[in-house]
Order: C-alpha cells, then sequence, then structure tokens
C-alpha cells in the first residue's frame, strides 16, 4: 500500500489503537485456551473467532464426529458467556426455541400471563442440525438473529448482548431433513466447512480424547470485550478499492450480471445478496485488525470469499447434475473479477 491510502485508512486515536492490540492479544489467547481441548481445526476457529469480533452468526457443516458442537461449547466456557444448546428434531416448535406465555398463579389466588423465556435468551446459542426441523421452527431464529430480540404475543424481548447464534448440520444425512430457506441462510455471516483432520492430528485427537482430560481455562476475554471489539471492527474504514473489489465479486456471481463468466451463467440460479458484500468488508476488517494490521487489503476479502460467499451463491439442477459445486464456482469468480491496481 502507498503512504497516502496507508494515511486514509489509519484507526482514528491512541485509545484505538490500544483497543485493537487488545483485540488481537485476545484472539490468541483464545485460541491458546481452545487448544487445550481441540486439535487441529485453525481455519474453523479462525474463522468462528471472526465471526465473534463482526458480530455475526455462522453455520457449520460437517460429518458426525468432528467436534462442531465441542468447539462452540469450548468457546463459550472459555469466554464464560451463557451457553445453550437446542437440539433440533422435526417435533421442535416455535415457542420451543423463544418461549411462551403461561398462566401462573400468585398468592392471593389471582392469575396472570407470565412470560416463560425459552434457550434463545443466552449468549452463544447452538442450534444442533438445524436442518432436521421444519422450516416454520427454523424460522423462529430469524428474529434473533437480525435483530437480537423475539416477539412473542405482540410482545418484544430484547436479548442479552453478546448474541451469537451458532448453527450445525450434518451435509450427508438427507433423510428427514428439510433445506434451509434462503432467506435462513443468508442470516449466517459464514457457511464453515469443517473437515476430517490429517492422519496426525486425528491420531492426537483418538489419544487425547481417550484419556481423563479436564482443562482449566483461563479468561481474559469477556462478554463486554466482545462488543468493544465488535464497535472498534466497524470503525475501521476500508479505501474505497476493496469495498468495490468486494461489492464486484458479489455483483459478478449473479446470472443476470453483465460481467458474469458462463459458468454463473450456466450453473447459478440466484446469485448472493447484498448482505454478503457487507459481511465481505466486515469480515475483512476484523481479519486485518487480527493479523496486526490497521487497513483491509485485497487478501483480506479474497481470503473471506468462499466461507461468505458458498450458501449464497444458490446453484441449479445443471450444476448439480453436472457435479458443479459452489466452492468451484468461487474459484473462477476469484480468477475473473479484477483486483483493482489502487497500490494496495
Amino acid at each position: 500500500m502507498d503512504s497516502r491510502a496507508a494515511s486514509t485508512v489509519d484507526l482514528a486515536s491512541a485509545d484505538d489503537i490500544a483497543l485493537a492490540d487488545r483485540m488481537n492479544a485476545g484472539r490468541q489467547h483464545i485460541v491458546s485456551e481452545l487448544k487445550k481441548l481441540i486439535i487441529g481445526q485453525d481455519e474453523v476457529i479462525g474463522q468462528i473467532l471472526l465471526t465473534l469480533f463482526v458480530g455475526g452468526n455462522s453455520l457449520i457443516v460437517g460429518v458426525p464426529g468432528l467436534a462442531k458442537t465441542l468447539l462452540i461449547a469450548t468457546l463459550a466456557r472459555v469466554l464464560d458467556l451463557k451457553f445453550t444448546r437446542i437440539q433440533f428434531t422435526p417435533d421442535l416448535m416455535p415457542s420451543d426455541i423463544t418461549g411462551t406465555d403461561l398462566i401462573q398463579e400468585d398468592s392471593t389466588g389471582r392469575r396472570q400471563m407470565v412470560f416463560a423465556p425459552g434457550p434463545i435468551f443466552s449468549n452463544i446459542v447452538l442450534a444442533d442440525e438445524i436442518n432436521r426441523t421444519p422450516p416454520k421452527t427454523q424460522s423462529a431464529l430469524l428474529e434473533a438473529m437480525q435483530e437480537h430480540r423475539v416477539t412473542i404475543q405482540g410482545r418484544t424481548y430484547t436479548l442479552e448482548e453478546p448474541f451469537f447464534v451458532f448453527a450445525t448440520q450434518n451435509p450427508i444425512e438427507l433423510e428427514g431433513t428439510y433445506p434451509l430457506p434462503e432467506a435462513q441462510l443468508d442470516r449466517f455471516m459464514f457457511h464453515i466447512v469443517i473437515e476430517h483432520p490429517p492422519e496426525d492430528e486425528e491420531f492426537d485427537v483418538v489419544r487425547t480424547t481417550t484419556a481423563i482430560l479436564e482443562p482449566k481455562f483461563e479468561r481474559t476475554v469477556t462478554g463486554p470485550d466482545l462488543i468493544a471489539f465488535q464497535r472498534l471492527v466497524r470503525r475501521v474504514p476500508v479505501a474505497d478499492a476493496v469495498m468495490r473489489y468486494a461489492l464486484s465479486l458479489v455483483r459478478t456471481s449473479r446470472p443476470k450480471s453483465k460481467d458474469a463468466p458462463d459458468s454463473v451463467k450456466k450453473y447459478v440460479g440466484f446469485g448472493a445478496s447484498v448482505r454478503a458484500a457487507q459481511y465481505l468488508v466486515l469480515g475483512a476488517k476484523a481479519r486485518a485488525l487480527t493479523s496486526g494490521r490497521y487497513h483491509v487489503s485485497f487478501d483480506d476479502i479474497r481470503a473471506l470469499a468462499h466461507p461468505v460467499l458458498r450458501h449464497r451463491v444458490l446453484t441449479n439442477f445443471r450444476a448439480e447434475s453436472e457435479g458443479m459445486t459452489t466452492d468451484t464456482i468461487i474459484d473462477e469468480l476469484l480468477q475473473v473479477v479484477p483486483v483493482p491496481k489502487s497500490g494496495m
């Protein structure tokens, strides 16, 4: 980056820089604490922490046995945040998530309606196997994920901050599952794919999990810290060229775009929404800060293209029949969309 560009994207004050340093140190500490129980999965952990620093929600997809639930539960322990796990099943009702009004009798015998909060009233909510419940119940999360509040019987209840939803999904089980509606998918910042670890790491997993392991966590990052980090991320300016590059990736993913490559026109039913560009930029800001930088680069945008776009670029039947994956399409977008030449 040239000096003129750098001068336009520095954080505004010494307090901001000190907070950025604390955020970077906090990230390193969280990772160190997670490693007491979680083996490998560095990229997955990195994307989950970016979700926290942005204040978003993420969908984690992987086959059973890859510690998806353990990772999120351990994260809540490390941060000392209230954690709730909701097992999604076909008979789960919306009120089982949000809560409901109950009739209670007081000491005088008078009956009145009292609100009983559901498990959504937490700091970190794990929606386990979210695709095992019908869309009606899935939609109970929409208002909470977007507005951090729930509305019951015409009354609105604000959720405690910080608030995050992490959802898990098993990609190999289709029987008894329901696809997530597009509106639900778009509320997730990242679609995080968790894979089987390399052999050495898998060996360590087996050795560790078959012994007695009772780690004690040191908690140096708190809920209020996360809220402060999220506000700091939003204060990081982004050069116009970087923001336009993020927007170009998103717009080129749409089949009706004049700049869309042939693969998009052929295999994509619906491209990414404007929310994709927002999360590309926000995630890039957080990635820059946690890398010790006070400016956002094109590489920050490119590094987050797959987790931000893979659940927003919706392929058609032809893509499925010909084995064309969303990740392959995103690879091509990264090749065909030019990176602006601005010295960055």
